[in-house]
């Protein structure tokens, strides 16, 4: 029984509840997905699934013609008259006879090229024609698992063994939103968000939007992972290829043009495949076209195809969007993964000017409950019928939902995952209890023992425990850490509590005290992990620490839109530490330096003496034109790169064992993104700073740089450090100006280069300052090659550095290892 009632859910879901619904179909039987069906004439539209069966929503009785078409085949026209009776209307599409010219297509005599410069000419003026609309908006995504591996690198990969078949295949992810969306050229966006559906997620938020969507080929760029050449861009002519195919007539007898376009690199991020003009307007009818994930710098991607039918409406005049798919095969590590979305646009407006109000920081809203809706409100709307396979699987993960939430389900998954295993005492221990929302985690010491002068072998353990509201997204943790220094034979430890209160303005608490060992730098520009490398193996003491006994409390929220406050208070106990051990792997004559960054060659003079100190510090940073969406559970951020961020901070100390100790201090930064076409990527960072009655404050509160003289970096950018500086050399309590300016050029340069094109690399160029009073300023500049590994692994980068300071100082090979990220 009640496998039939699983089967009466599934043929339910995939009933049509619209007017007209269909099935269509090549001559040959076989079905056509994706084919464009709409009203002739209006912007009412839809496309077939991967079965070739539609839904055609239209809400006033009438006769219509209705349209079907699919490139390479005719256009079909059907005149329906109804009601309010469901009618069904197939259509069997011939192919296409494509026409070619009467020409001899000779290098100097190439029809496509004259087409292509006709679209490029005319490119501005079809872009206008939709440059300002409102419609409505249907997306739907999916992502699928093909033959997925049981372990991962030793490592059990079970997290969807309930979602997926005896082969290790199936849907991931299954998600649905139908919206309205107001557009203004070049970018401006706002989206309402009716309805949103994620298969197995009653509570789920579609990350599916407009936004992302929105990929238009009369832009000279295609906003993927890195900026994609169109077709007719202005500059098209240097990345493509041109071949006329052949011209046919579209029902309302317009001759298009298929025109097969190929990059003339494949190392450059340029597509290939066909792109359909109208001839004498010169407007895009129709596109299809692949790139790879190699071309967009993206190696985990295979690869990725667009696809997008245009409409003509003989009252407007005007040919618009309709239906895009989008698909991609993607795989690493032994995970395949292929996917596709797939968007609809209709009932579009095309107003002569919108409201000064109408776009806001707010891109995009989703309706309360929108998460909410019945399956009776998608079946009315859904414009693309779900496969057999889509409904299973809606009707599955909702059956295993309410399994899920069930506390017997979870107990017996948090039992199975709880079990302890030896190895968990070095590795860590990680205790649920799925039903009650908390966890208890044991941080072991494996990746936590590494090698200082001052401690000589350390280990540090944690214990923590986390109590979460999935609904509300916030949590509330307490935790400690405790490290023991083996040749300083002391134990140190610190106990935490933080709380995040809500999601809407970001606001949380963090409370921390107790003791540590903390370098001189609180940035912390030596990992541990490396400095036990450059100890060990090269007798290299970088590192500079000093005990910090303390209780801290730090307070941040978002204010109104794109301003955070900060607010930190802080009382310490400093005390200066010696070098315990002179232990190495190598046999070396060399000596460790001290652990006075002042006197590295002085071991009984302490770089400071013992003090207290209390701190109250204050910082705002402010995202100018921060756009977000709002959704019932939160706001969400989006990030921009239109404008700089700048933060502004004021540092005020006081309580000190003696007055001297006191300081004021401010400073600020100014720091942006900038993508500049398929240039590349330019990054920088300025900061200044100040201190005020601090000529004899103690060597820990100075402002320190962030040197490196290891040869190893981490990081995918180099914006906030000195790679060849010192670490504290250049230490002030005065004032100073720091600057880092780095581009990336994705490719541009290094894709056009013969041989060096085969890396598949990036061409980053640096500058780096730093001025600092009754000094000569330091320089730095850096050239270097991102993106280097084998195959699907870009972990590498390597930077050749030159540093001047009255002259030339020195140069080093820098070598970025970006995997030490994950180690820390």
């Amino acid at each position: 029984m009640k496998k039939i009632t699983t089967l009466l859910f599934v043929l339910f879901s995939i009933i049509n509840w619209a007017q007209i619904k269909g099935t269509i179909t090549d001559a040959n039987g076989k079905p056509i997905p994706f084919a464009n069906i709409y009203v002739q004439d209006t912007y009412i539209s839809t496309t077939t699934n991967d079965l070739g069966k539609y839904e055609l929503n239209i809400k006033i009785p009438g006769t219509y013609v209705i349209l079907i078409k699919y490139l390479g085949y005719k256009t079909e026209k059907k005149v329906v008259t109804f009601d309010t009776v469901i009618q069904t209307i197939d259509a069997v599409l011939m192919e296409e006879e494509i026409q070619l010219k009467d020409v001899v297509i000779e290098k100097s005599n190439n029809p496509a090229i004259e087409i292509i410069k006709s679209a490029i000419a005319n490119r501005k003026t079809n872009a206008l024609k939709t440059a300002k609309y409102n419609a409505d908006f249907y997306s739907r995504g999916i992502f699928r698992v093909k033959n997925l591996p049981k372990t991962i690198m030793g490592q059990k990969l079970d997290f969807f063994d309930e979602v997926i078949d005896s082969t290790r295949s199936g849907i991931l992810y299954l998600s649905e939103t139908v919206s309205k969306i107001t557009f203004q050229k070049p970018d401006q966006m706002k989206e309402v968000i009716v309805a949103s559906k994620v298969s197995g997620k009653d509570n789920g938020f579609s990350f599916n939007n407009a936004a992302q969507a929105n990929f238009d080929f009369y832009e000279n760029y295609l906003e993927f992972d890195t900026k994609v050449i169109s077709p007719i861009a202005d500059n098209a002519f240097n990345y493509y290829k041109y071949k006329f195919d052949g011209s046919f007539a579209d029902e309302n007898n317009q001759l298009i043009n298929k025109i097969k376009v190929t990059p003339r690199r494949t190392t450059e991020p340029a597509m290939e495949g066909y792109i359909y003009i109208v001839d004498d307007s010169w407007a895009i009818y129709a596109v299809d076209l692949s790139i790879k994930g190699s071309q967009m710098q993206n190696p985990a991607l295979n690869k990725l195809t667009i696809k997008q039918s245009h409409s003509y409406n003989n009252k407007s005049k005007i040919w618009t969007k309709n239906t895009q798919t989008l698909d991609f095969e993607a795989g690493m590590l032994g995970i395949n993964i292929n996917g596709r979305f797939t968007y609809v646009y209709s009932n579009f407006e095309f107003p002569e000017q919108f409201a000064k109000k109408t776009f806001t920081r707010e891109v995009l809203r989703f309706e309360e409950n929108a998460n909410k809706k019945e399956d009776s409100f998608w079946n009315a709307i859904r414009p693309v019928p779900l496969t057999l396979e889509e409904s299973t699987d809606y009707v599955k993960k909702e059956a295993l939902q309410t399994k899920k939430k069930s506390k017997t389900y979870l107990d017996s998954i948090d039992s199975k995952r709880n079990k302890f295993r030896v190895m968990d005492i070095i590795s860590g221990y990680h205790y649920t209890n799925s039903f009650k929302k908390w966890s208890l985690n044991y941080d072991g010491p494996l990746l936590s023992t590494n090698f200082n002068t001052v401690q000589g072998w350390n280990s540090t353990i944690g214990f923590s425990y986390t109590k979460r509201s999935e609904e509300k997204r916030t949590f509330t943790n307490i935790g400690t850490k405790l490290n023991y220094g083996f040749a300083e034979n002391k134990l140190r430890g610190i106990v935490s509590y933080s709380q995040k209160f809500n999601n809407t303005n970001n606001s949380n608490l963090y409370i921390v005290g107790g003791s540590s060992i903390s370098q001189f730098n609180n940035s912390n520009p030596i990992a541990a992990n490396i400095n036990t490398i450059s100890s060990l193996f090269f007798k290299n003491n970088f590192m500079k620490l000093y005990e910090k006994n303390y209780i801290s409390a730090i307070f941040g929220r978002e204010l109104i839109n794109g301003l955070t406050l900060g607010v930190t208070m802080e009382y310490a106990e400093k005390k200066p530490l010696w070098n315990n051990t002179d232990q190495a792997s190598v046999k070396s004559t060399d000596v460790y330096t001290s652990n006075n960054p002042k006197a590295p060659t002085d071991f009984t003079t302490p770089a400071f003496e013992k003090y207290n100190l209390a701190k109250v510090g204050v910082a705002t940073r402010i995202k100018f034109g921060q756009e977000y969406w709002s959704r019932p559970d939160g706001k969400y951020n989006i990030g921009s790169d239109k404008y700089p961020t700048i933060t502004l901070g004021y540092e005020k100390t006081f309580a000190g064992t003696d007055k001297k100790y006191e300081y004021d201090y401010v400073s600020a930064k100014v720091n942006q993104e900038v993508n500049i076409g398929n240039k590349g990527e330019l990054k920088y960072n300025f900061k200044v700073g100040k201190f005020f009655n601090a000529d004899q404050i103690a060597f820990t509160d100075y402002k320190h740089f962030n040197g490196n003289q290891t040869h190893i970096g981490n990081g995918s950018s180099y914006t906030n450090v000195f790679n060849n500086l010192p670490y504290y050399t250049s230490s002030t309590n005065t004032s100073f100006f720091e600057t880092h300016i780095e581009h990336n050029d994705k490719g541009f340069i290094m894709n056009k280069i013969p041989l060096l094109n085969k890396l598949q690399s990036q061409l980053v160029l640096g500058f780096h300052n730093l001025a600092v009073p009754n000094r000569a300023p330091y320089q730095e500049i850096t050239i270097g090659l991102d993106n280097l590994g084998v195959g699907k692994f870009r972990l590498f980068r390597v930077d050749y550095i030159r540093s001047y300071q009255s002259g030339y100082q020195s140069d080093a090979i820098l070598f970025g290892l970006k995997f030490l990220d994950l180690l820390e």
